[in-house]
């Protein structure tokens, strides 16, 4: 049920042309629809449906290609559907070849979301702050951002275009891909774990001129965590922080079941929980009482 009926084409109007301004804009990582109707509360201007998190959450596996087009298009349509605000949703590798990107891409759409990250990992792909990454041929990746860009209805969904080719090749492999990716038609560009703040510079300097640039911020990951001053003033448009909203909710989950575990009802942990009545308000119960009431005063007018 979404909250307030805004269409899908609204939000991506909305979102191209928020990314269109100068200001840096921030995307928390959403990966369950508590963690998404949060986010939807605090007046992003978009959120990012983090693959590692939705896989963790919704199967209970590592980010390592086990996860199916049909799963995670299926939790993109919940997100979507289920808040306010545009949702930019991971689209792995595409699930396949170029047949199978133009149908991801035109699934993704006709799911909700404001946009699709596609990434020029091998099958099975890997989270990118992960080991043992490899990367396909440039070319095969072109192609692929060409199928989708073709694919979509609307030009306002946007192709997010992402190369892990750092790790592995290093970064000039890494910007001259990213370049042939916007060149190829991508939207938005999205460089995978640089290692020092000198190539975050670097990335933003040579692609942020011509294509707005995705920058991946993860807690404990490979790439260096700076100011979002420092972010904008570099040139980057977007930034995500993927794993944040999880690795928040898996350490007070361990804290609060440790505790239950140790004792009946600790005094402390009362504090450390979401007050029941605004989780209640948070889920929609009360448009289901309205929605009963209504429809009660009608069962009580036809007896």
């Amino acid at each position: 049920m979404r909250p307030s009926g805004i269409s899908a084409r609204a939000k991506r109007r909305r979102l191209k042309d928020r990314l269109a301004a100068p200001e840096l804009v921030v995307a928390p990582g959403i990966f369950d629809m508590i963690s998404a109707r949060i986010a939807d509360r605090l007046d992003f201007d978009v959120l990012y449906m983090t693959g590692y998190g939705t896989v963790a959450s919704h199967l209970g596996l590592p980010d390592a290609g086990l996860a199916t087009y049909t799963d995670m298009r299926s939790r993109a349509q919940a997100f979507a559907q289920g808040v306010d605000t545009p949702v930019i949703a991971d689209g792995d590798t595409g699930y396949g070849g170029l047949l199978n990107v133009a149908h991801t891409v035109r699934g993704y759409e006709a799911a909700g979301v404001a946009g699709i990250q596609l990434e020029d990992q091998e099958f099975p792909k890997k989270c990118g702050h992960t080991r043992g990454r490899r990367v396909i041929p440039l070319q095969d990746m072109v192609d692929k951002v060409r199928v989708a860009t073709q694919a979509r209805e609307n030009d306002d969904f946007l192709i997010v275009a992402r190369t892990d080719a750092r790790s592995s090749l290093g970064l000039e492999e890494a910007l001259r891909r990213a370049e042939a990716y916007a060149e190829a038609g991508a939207d938005l560009l999205f460089v995978e774990s640089p290692e020092t703040e000198d190539e975050l510079q670097q990335i933003a300097a040579r692609l942020a001129p011509h294509v707005p640039v995705l920058v991946n911020n993860v807690e404990g990951g490979r790439t260096p965590i700076l100011s979002r001053a420092a972010l904008q003033q570099m040139g980057f448009r977007l930034a995500i922080y993927p794993v944040t909203g999880f690795l928040a909710a898996g350490k007070a989950l361990q804290a609060a079941y440790a505790a239950l575990r140790q004792q009946e009802m600790p005094a402390d942990l009362a504090g450390r929980l979401y007050d029941f009545d605004a989780f209640n308000q948070l889920m929609g119960f009360e448009r289901v009482w309205a929605f009963e009431e209504a429809h009660a005063r009608r069962g009580d007018r036809a007896d």
